[in-house]
């Protein structure tokens, strides 16, 4: 795997914190990839697809709320910053790992498929309605 930060590519702390799908957990990537988009082509950009594999809701809050912080400097450093989607609004099915990696602000039990709206789902909710992390 390989860590995006503001310097460039390189390796993963050895000692870091890793998802459900043996990334790192490194929300400041958004804003690292951010930057390079925008260098490299001059375009507006819109995030399409940015979130958490975690069965810890409050690693997801954090990451959401960092990874924001990361599109808020961007957005006042002048970068055109048009959108931004959290990735994904259910737990959803994963090609290669199944039902395994829980990415979903809303919870889906796949016995009984009762959903749960997660702390996460809240907090993202009150970020928007403030527009402000």
């Amino acid at each position: 795997k390989v860590r995006l930060t503001a310097r460039g590519a390189g390796e993963p702390a050895a000692n870091a914190e890793l998802t459900q799908m043996g990334y790192e957990f490194y929300p400041e990537a958004l804003e690292n990839t951010i930057r390079d988009a925008v260098a490299v082509s001059g375009c507006p950009i819109i995030v399409t697809e940015n979130g958490l594999g975690t069965e810890d809701d409050t690693r997801r809050v954090a990451y959401i709320e960092r990874a924001l912080q990361g599109v808020t400097r961007c957005l006042t450093d002048g970068l055109d910053v048009r959108g931004y989607f959290y990735w994904s609004a259910f737990d959803n099915f994963e090609w290669q790992l199944g039902y395994r990696p829980h990415f979903g602000l809303i919870g889906v039990d796949r016995e009984s498929f009762e959903v749960t709206i997660k702390p996460s789902a809240r907090r993202l909710g009150d970020i928007a309605r403030a527009n402000a992390v």
